[in-house]
């Protein structure tokens, strides 16, 4: 498929899958609210931007993010760069050869995030409803830290193949005593900042980098093995903020008493 046909159908799939959510507005518009709609030109424009733009986006995964996780995934995991591992050996034995993978992993996980819109909106909001008491940036990095922290650990239960639902289960334990000593205005904020990273940046990027290390490390089914990042990319967001959080209560209790 050519790129302008790629275009092209992810531009009517982007208006197939958007007129429901435009139905529902308009709907209530004029049955509920019973309005005019103010500005129509400039929501009609706005509207076709939107489609476009995620026409693009779309396209772009396809044609770019998508295969070059692949592509990455497949090219840190070859023989020359693991010091002689093979589809021999047992995986799960040698799973520090693959220590390039793991700060791949990390580093791809903190860049995403840092780039994420979502999170960037949820930062400004936060700082600014807060009075200037949650720093924007320091919210972003908290975030990106726990994302890095996270799909490393995703991209080492890929390696060695061990079960997900121990790290989420364990990893939700955490969340919850750490929930009982954190901040209780914080909490709330930790806990939507786990959703937010898991958005248009940082999911495809970290989809394609698990499907493609679950298709190159021998023994893994990309379909049982390749899937779950994305879990890890949402919960340890939460850890690093509540602890983010905590760390910063203990510092102001140090400094007021001193």
């Amino acid at each position: 498929m050519s790129l302008l046909e790629a275009l092209t159908v992810a531009l009517l799939g982007t208006i197939w899958d958007v007129l429901p959510i435009a139905a529902i507005i308009l709907g209530f518009q004029v049955l509920v609210i019973r309005r005019a709609i103010p500005n129509p030109k400039r929501i009609a424009v706005g509207f076709a931007y939107v489609l476009v733009g995620m026409a693009l986006f779309l396209t772009g995964l396809e044609q770019a993010l998508f295969p070059l996780g692949r592509l990455l995934a497949h090219e840190l995991t070859h023989p020359s760069v693991l010091s002689g591992v093979t589809a021999d050996d047992a995986v799960g034995i040698v799973w520090h050869r693959y220590l390039w993978v793991y700060l791949f992993a990390a580093l791809i996980g903190f860049s995403t995030t840092i780039a994420e819109p979502a999170l960037i909106a949820v930062a400004i909001k936060a700082h600014s409803v807060s009075g200037g008491a949650v720093s924007t940036w320091g919210l972003r990095i908290a975030v990106a830290i726990g994302v890095a922290v996270g799909i490393a650990l995703g991209t080492y239960r890929i390696v060695t193949g061990t079960p997900l639902h121990y790290y989420i289960m364990a990893g939700y334990l955490i969340v919850i005593i750490q929930t009982f000593f954190a901040p209780r205005a914080i909490v709330p904020l930790a806990y939507d900042s786990g959703g937010v990273t898991t958005s248009t940046v940082t999911v495809p990027v970290v989809a394609a980098l698990g499907l493609g290390l679950a298709s190159s490390v021998p023994g893994r089914n990309p379909l049982v093995d390749g899937f779950g990042l994305i879990a890890f990319a949402s919960v340890f967001p939460i850890i690093a903020v509540l602890a983010y959080a905590q760390l910063s209560a203990l510092r102001n209790r140090r400094r007021d008493s001193n």
